[in-house]
Formats: C-alpha cells, structure tokens, sequence
C-alpha cells in the first residue's frame, strides 16, 4: 500500500523535440490522459509540471512531421526526461507559405501548391536550382542556345517569361535574370522550394501568369553548424556547396551559403567544332541574418553576391577573340548582387514589411555583336494578416520599380517602370470541410494605366483522406520587350510598335483533387492529379520576318490556349522503397486568323520519376531518376532546312548510389544520362552553318532571301536556337557531404 506522501507526490516531465537532429520549435506537446498540452521552446525543450504517479500516454505533433506517441510511468517525484526525433512526414502535409502568403499547411490551403526538400534533389545532384527542376513534373528547364546554354523555366508548357521565381517570397529573379540568374543559388541553403501551378497574379503580380517557384531558404536556427557538398564529373565539372552557421550573440545569428562551380574543359563528341557544354567559371555568396525580438515578431536580413564567366563557341576560341568577327564565341560576362529583407512591425496587429533590390550587371559579345545591358529591380510589400471570427483576412500594398537599359538600337533611353498594387483576400472556413478564398489584386502602371485582378478558390475536404480543390482566377503580364527579346534586338534593327501595347491577359481554371492511402501494413499512397485550361488574349509576339531591318511588335490578333491534366503519385513502403511518379499531357497552341498552331518547343506530354530503395545491412540508398518529353514543334529556317521539324520522344535517366554508414557524413556516385542521349540523334547537324559562323560565305537573292549554292545546299545562316535539350552526354560523377550539427 503506497504512503500517503507517495500517492501524492507530482514529477515534472521535460523533453526536447528534434527533426533530424535539429532543435524543432513550436511542437505541440499533449499528454492526453491529463489533457495537459504545451509547445516546445526555440531549443526544442518543453516542460509539464505537477503529474501524479501513474503511468501516461504522450503525444507530439509539428505540421509537416509525423507524429510520435511515448508511454512513459511516474514512480514518484523525480524528474522524468523524454526525448523525440521527428520524422519527415510523406502525407504531403508540410507547411507551405506561396499561394496565400502566409504558413499553413499544406492540406488545409485552398490553393494547391506543390513542395520539394532538400532530400528530393539530393537523388539527382546537380550545381544549381535550374538544373536540379528537370525531375518535378510539369515543369521544364529549356536551354534556349546551342552555344551559349542560357534558358529559362517552363511551366505547364508556357515560356519562361510566364513564370516568375520568388527568393522568400521576393520577386528578385526576373527579365535578364530569368536568362543568366538562376544558376546561381547555392544549394546549400535551400529549405524547400515551393510551386504553384497556373496563373498567381492576384497576389504576386506581372509575370506570375503561367506559374511561379519559390525558393525558401532556411532558417539559422533550423540550420546546422556546418555542411560541405562537393562533387566532381568525369567531364571535369567541379561544384562545391558550403554552408556555414554562426551566432554572432544571444539574438542575432547569420547563415552563410557559398556556391562555386567550375568547368574548363572544352568537349565536342558531334564534332561540328563547337563546344558541347558551355564552360563556366561561377561564384555566388549568400547570407542571411536573423535578429530575435523580445516580442519574438521577425526580423531578418539576407543578401547575395554573384558572378559567373561563361563562354561557348568554336573549339579554338581564346579570350583575345573575344567580340571579333575570326573564332565565334558567346561570351558572358555577370555581376549581380542583391538584398532582400522582412520586418514584423512592432505593434499588436501581424503587418510584415518585405522588400528587395537587384542590381544586374551584363557584359556580352555574340561572335562580333556586343551586347551590354544593365537591369534594376525594386520591391517592397507591406501585408496585413487579420483573423475575425471565421474569415481569414490578408490586406496588402506593393511597390515595384524596374530600370532596364542597354546598348541597342532598341533602347535609345533607359526604360524605367513603375508599379504599385493593392491586394486583398478572404478566406473563409464555413466548417473543418469546406472553405472559401476570394481575392483581388488592383495594379497601377503609367503605360498601361489600371489593370484588375479576380481570383477565387474553393476547398472540399471530403474526409482526412481526400480533398478537392478549384480554383478560378484572372491573370496579367507587362512584357518588358527588351530583357526578354535581348538577343534578337542586339544590331542595329529598328524597332516598330505599330500599336499601343496592352498587357497579356488571362483566364484560368483548374481542378485538383488529392488522395491519401494507408494500407494496414504501413504503407502510404499518395495521388494528386490537376486539370487545368488557361485562354491568353493580348499576347505580344515579335515579327522579325517582314523587315530584316525591322522588328514589329503588336498583340496577337487571336488567343492562347493551354490545357491539360498531370498526376503525381507518391509510395512510401515499410520495406525502404520509396517511388515518386509524374505525368503530364497538354495541348498548348496559339490561334490567329482561324488558323491554330501548336507552340513551339512544347511537348504534349511528359513523365518524371524517383525510385529510392534503402538497404539498411549495406548502409546504402539507390536512387533510381529519369524524365521522359514527346516530340516538340522546332524551330527550322525554311523549306530546305533538312533538320527534322519534330524531336524524338527523348529521355534523360541517372542512377545515384549513397553510403551514409559514418556519422556526418554521407558517399555518393553514379551515373548521369545513362542512354548518353543528344540531340543530335536522327540529325546530321544541330548548328546551322557552323562551318560560317558569321555568315562571310552566303550568298543573298534581290529580295534579301539566302540563296541554295554548293557551299550551302540549304540556304542557311549560322543557327544555334535548333535547341530542345541538353547537349551533354553519358558521365559519372562521385561527390561528399559533409553534416555537422
């Protein structure tokens, strides 16, 4: 029989909670039979006081983790310490900020928005972001040069210039560089990127019209002390990913990213003696600093400094050819640097002030042409997050400044833009299955006066297991004609703008339903398959054709269309394999004069793949990756061109093998490109003309138009935009990280 002062003694419980093996804040913490509850401090520790002897249940939470339950006996008052390592939870149930501009989780938000860790692009390591997005599904890096390798973002099939990437949530990566920037983000410091799919104008404004990417970066708090990625290929490509943290006191801490890569080895397996890979020689710096407040609102700072050399051209090139008219070369010269920053205002209502600048510097030659361009971009947003009853309110005002000029014909005074925005949205939960978006986006612009912005959005959480989303909304783009159009304004062409230009519209619609499954052994089968239908009108397509002295800007007489369906399934098994499968079929065309045309370098469907297995007695994960594109319309340059009009169906696939069995550090290799597929394939050439790079031996009609002769059977001029892939072949790389915590 227990003592009297033993049936009454009290114990206190503490614990820290974790994330792989990082201090995990704001866990909540529930000991059910007391249904006593707390959250875990900035440290991960949490504490209950006062329980009874007794044996408990205790259970921890964090959105975007699985859950954990311990039972743990109270014999009599001594301390009682638990600890808790969560887990990554694969029910798609992470937090996610773009789409509504605020965290939620990923289940609860009206918008569908798509999220990938750092541990999905660990299975296809690459040097940079751009590269790393050729395994999400229904997005594309397209290179747009055979020569230089530059390219951009396609979402859904839309041009780059459509979709607009965002740094924590700034819209910093934008005009020249959407073309030279995104290359540029160390890896290191990425927390998770998120996408959504189809127009976002009402929040984020011109440019979010088919899509947009954002790249959160991580905390300092969240982030460990040290980490070091390196890898190397046998083409001799060179990348290095550092990451460094550090507390410069008791409340501000600062993380530091830095990303060098390096290739100097000129390459030409399809020997038309031009270089297969652009060589690159590029460093980017990072740092971001957060600053704790006694009112624990945000504050933090983050700045990046960026510069790359990169050349491509004919196998002999020097520098000292650099801008002459004897051995092609496109070379690159960039500087760039930028800063970006969010402060909660001190006052009792949640407004957050974020802002950012860039400065873009660009000093390039094409063969004799130079083209120097300079290009500024300013932003500041001022967001009010109001809870009344069962509305979710977000109020806010933006203030976008953009400077552009450059050495062309097309540019004879600087362009300077001005645009400022009022936006709105209620969220409306009716009960815990149904809720309501509605927002708005009013936007002012000199040149094209006031441009207004619908969206709605609907949610229908059937159960815990399925959920329907649909959402509507309108969408605007202001072409900035000279960042997007550089190459072919560099000359002396003379500019026409036979009308006023009104901004791109657009209308979209899409459905998106997903779908959990739990099998009594464990197992977890996630399915999210989108439906959408997006009609452009206004769009502005340059006509280079009916003057070669001339390039006509004007709106399309007609409409764009894209329309589609994509699926995502993810496998988790209990038995360490994991499968991430991708879909995509779409049909993305341009109607003018009853006459409709499929876009040009837009494939009607495409797959993406990750297969990881764990063997836990080899201390091994194989991750098996791939994507697959159907043909695409190409670019010929007339009648005789021989080169084929429509790609292959094509694939890239690569294979990765990790040995992690000692502390901090983790092993990898493989191989990339395993079917050593090109574009070449099925052509005799892919460069036009690469023989005459600047055209000394071409011989002109009356009317301007090249003529067929000996030397040139097929009345060409130099070409490297017969582009749809890359250009590098099979290879094998072997690669280091290195973890501190």
């Amino acid at each position: 029989m227990l003592s009297n002062t033993a049936l009454f003694a009290q114990a206190t419980i503490k614990g820290k909670v974790s994330a792989d093996g990082m201090p995990l804040p704001l866990a909540n913490v529930i000991l059910k039979t007391l249904k006593k509850t707390t959250v875990s401090d900035s440290n991960g520790n949490f504490i209950i006081k006062n329980v009874a002897i007794g044996t408990y249940e205790i259970h921890i939470s964090h959105t975007g983790f699985k859950p954990q339950t311990k039972n743990f006996t109270v014999n009599d008052s001594t301390e009682v310490n638990l600890s808790f390592d969560l887990k990554e939870n694969n029910t798609l149930d992470e937090v996610v900020i773009t789409g509504t501009l605020k965290p939620v989780s990923h289940l609860e938000s009206p918008v569908p928005v798509e999220v990938y860790k750092p541990i999905f692009f660990k299975k296809n390591p690459t040097s940079n972001i751009f590269e790393a997005l050729q395994n999400v599904n229904g997005v594309r890096p397209q290179l747009n040069c055979n020569v230089c390798n530059t390219g951009d973002i396609h979402i859904n099939g839309l041009e780059g210039p459509y979709t607009l990437v965002l740094i924590d949530g700034m819209p910093i990566v934008s005009g020249l560089s959407t073309v030279y920037g995104l290359s540029g983000i160390p890896n290191s410091l990425l927390d998770r990127i998120e996408i959504v799919k189809g127009p976002a104008s009402s929040l984020y404004g011109s440019e979010a019209v088919g899509g947009l990417i954002n790249i959160i970066t991580k905390n300092p708090k969240n982030a460990p002390v040290f980490s070091a990625d390196s890898f190397l290929t046998d083409w001799g490509e060179l990348n290095l990913d550092i990451g460094i943290k550090a507390n410069v006191n008791k409340n501000i801490s600062l993380l530091t990213g830095i990303n060098y890569f390096n290739y100097s080895n000129p390459i030409d397996n399809n020997k038309d003696n031009f270089t297969d890979l652009t060589l690159q020689d590029r460093i980017s710096v990072f740092q971001k600093w957060n600053f704790n407040r006694k009112s624990n609102k945000l504050f933090s700072l983050a700045g990046r400094y960026f510069y790359e050399d990169r050349w491509g051209g004919e196998m002999q090139w020097e520098k000292k050819y650099r801008g002459g008219n004897e051995v092609y070369g496109e070379s690159i010269y960039t500087k760039r640097w930028e800063l970006l920053g969010a402060y909660e205002l001190p006052i009792a209502e949640k407004m957050l002030f974020s802002f950012s600048y860039t400065n873009h510097d660009q000093n390039s030659v094409y063969g004799d042409v130079p083209y120097l361009a300079k290009q500024r971009i300013g932003f500041g947003q001022l967001t009010w997050d109001k809870k009344l009853s069962n509305h979710d309110l977000l109020f806010g005002t933006a203030l976008r400044y953009q400077y552009y000029d450059d050495n062309t014909a097309a540019t004879i005074e600087e362009d300077i833009n001005w645009i400022s925005s009022l936006f709105a949205q209620d969220e409306v939960s009716f009960n815990d299955n149904h809720k309501v978006l509605l927002g708005v986006r009013y936007d002012y612009n000199r040149n094209h006066g006031s441009i207004f912005t619908p969206r709605l959005a609907y949610k229908w959480k059937i159960n815990d297991s399925n959920i329907l989303r649909f959402n509507t909304g309108t969408g605007f783009r202001i072409v900035n004609l000279f960042t997007e159009e550089h190459a072919a304004l560099t000359g002396s062409r003379e500019v026409i703008v036979l009308e006023e230009l009104k901004p791109e519209r657009s209308f979209n619609v899409n459905l998106n339903y997903l779908k959990k499954i739990y099998t009594q052994n464990g197992n977890f089968i996630g399915i999210e398959t989108t439906a959408w239908y997006t009609r452009f009108s206004n769009s502005i397509i340059p006509d280079y054709d009916t003057n070669p002295n001339q390039i006509i800007y004007k709106n399309l007489e007609g409409h764009a269309v894209t329309k589609g369906i994509s699926s995502n399934i993810d496998f988790v098994f209990n038995n360490g394999l994991k499968m991430i499968l991708g879909a995509t079929y779409m049909d993305v065309s341009k109607t003018e004069n009853n006459t409709t045309t499929q876009q040009i370098l837009t494939e009607k469907f495409s797959g993406t793949w990750a297969i990881s297995f764990r063997i836990d007695k080899l201390f091994l994960d194989v991750d098996y990756t791939g994507n697959l594109y159907g043909p695409m319309r190409l670019p010929l340059l007339g009648d005789l061109d021989p080169r084929k009009e429509y790609s292959p169906t094509w694939s890239i696939q690569n294979i990765q093998f990790t040995f992690n069995k000692f502390k901090n550090i983790e092993i990898y290799a493989g191989v990339k490109n395993l079917l050593n597929w090109t574009p070449n394939t099925g052509n005799t050439f892919i460069i036009a003309r690469a023989n005459d790079p600047f055209d000394k031996n071409i011989q002109y009609g009356p009317n301007g138009n090249i003529l067929a002769t000996a030397d040139n059977p097929y009345a060409l001029s130099f070409d490297p935009s017969y582009v749809y892939g890359p250009n590098q072949g099979i290879r094998s790389f072997f690669g280091v990280r290195y973890t501190l915590k």
